[in-house]
């Protein structure tokens, strides 16, 4: 047998992608599965910008571009910083990635070396831990509460930098919670790290999805030497349901930005041509689908708020944007099926799809197993029957 790399130890698959994979094979063998587990709008993806992409195909630009992105989607995304956040990058200090997720990935490898900590406040996405592992640095975590918002405070910020800290990733609006940092909490975080010299990562892809009238802060706003000091993340998939285009973006220095760019150059060249053209028309085109959305995702958030909160034993907070609800399960823990007792997030997901037949995600992976996450990005009707069957499974507990 081939030796694996030292570096996969303990590397395992994204437990979303596997739990929507589940739930799929299941759908397939004709069970009635309500999947509360993708991380991906149920709407399609709007007819501008499928158009985009095929008029993009029509008139031939399906061949290599640039590493970093083609100019025409640069110029999208910096005219949308300085429309939405008041910020000015250049062409160089932008780069276009195949998704978000690649462009965490090409950043992490991009600044780290062994042994530097990055710090993640918890619960934090899956892929954050394994993706800093992979670049040899080493995740330094900050544990939050509910009675924070789930959201970390300066203080905690700082009781958790050390001299080898390097970098923090800071995701507002937050999967798997939906906290939101205000304006204030984000000025506070900025100033600690420039005082330590900690380069601030800024996780934006669910920007647009705020509710409650909360509008999302860009903490490169904050002041132009917090601007030099960050690298802000973003990209298509969430806000234009776009996710199978596989379009992210970065914008930070240029040196770090270079960087990437070269990493890319190595790995996977440009992201797909036919995808850039499509992204720059929604960047660029009418946005009253974003509103569309988030109104609905707003209507089905409160619904499942609510109905988790009937549930005895679970509690779950409002959360202000993104669309998923994090739900504490710690007060039916311990319930036995069959005589074996539900231990922990895991046992229940578990519990849920083969009992109820509804998908949810452990919190385990997220960094806390007292929780699960539910995605309302389905309708309001699946919604309402999954809760149903989450509550009379939940009850059967004994």
């Amino acid at each position: 047998m081939i030796k694996l790399s030292g570096r996969l130890n303990g590397l395992e698959e994204s437990v979303t992608l596997a739990i929507t994979a589940k739930s799929r094979a299941l759908k397939a063998e004709g069970r009635d599965i309500i999947g509360f587990g993708a991380g991906e709008p149920d709407f399609d993806t709007p007819e501008n910008i499928k158009e985009a992409a095929i008029r993009a195909i029509k008139e031939g630009h399906t061949k290599y571009t640039a590493v970093s992105g083609i100019n025409e989607l640069k110029d999208a995304i910096i005219e949308k910083f300085q429309r939405d956040n008041k910020l000015k990058y250049s062409r160089d200090e932008v780069i276009v990635s195949c998704g978000g997720k690649h462009s965490i990935y090409n950043l992490l490898q991009a600044v780290l070396d062994p042994g530097d900590e990055v710090i993640i406040p918890a619960p934090y996405w899956v892929s954050y831990p394994a993706m800093i592992i992979l670049a040899g640095g080493e995740p330094r975590v900050v544990h939050t509460t509910e009675a924070s918002g789930f959201k970390m405070s300066r203080e905690a910020f700082v009781g958790h930098i050390t001299a080898r800290t390097k970098a923090v990733i800071i995701n507002s609006p937050s999967n798997p919670t939906g906290a939101a940092y205000t304006e204030t909490e984000l000025k506070g975080l900025a100033e600690e790290a420039l005082k330590k010299g900690v380069l601030i990562i800024s996780d934006e892809i669910y920007e647009k999805l705020a509710y409650d009238g909360f509008r999302s802060t860009s903490i490169a706003s904050v002041s132009e030497e917090v601007k030099q000091r960050s690298v802000i993340l973003n990209g298509v998939s969430k806000t234009y349901s776009m996710t199978g285009w596989r379009i992210g973006y970065a914008a930070g220095p240029k040196s770090i930005v270079k960087a990437m760019t070269n990493i890319q150059s190595q790995s996977t060249s440009n992201p797909a041509s036919i995808s850039q053209w499509a992204a720059v028309e929604a960047i660029s085109g009418p946005q009253d689908m974003v509103a569309t959305m988030v109104k609905e995702f707003e209507k089905r958030r409160n619904a499942m708020v609510e109905g988790l909160n009937a549930i005895k034993g679970v509690q779950c907070l409002r959360p202000q944007g993104a669309f998923y609800v994090f739900a504490n399960i710690s007060g039916v823990l311990g319930g036995l099926v069959k005589g074996h007792p539900i231990k922990g997030s895991v046992d229940m997901a578990n519990y849920l799809l083969d009992t109820a037949g509804v998908a949810v995600v452990p919190g385990e992976p997220f960094g806390d197993d007292r929780f699960i996450r539910l995605s309302y990005a389905t309708s309001l009707k699946n919604v309402t029957e999954g809760l149903r069957r989450i509550k009379a499974a939940i009850e059967g507990l004994r």
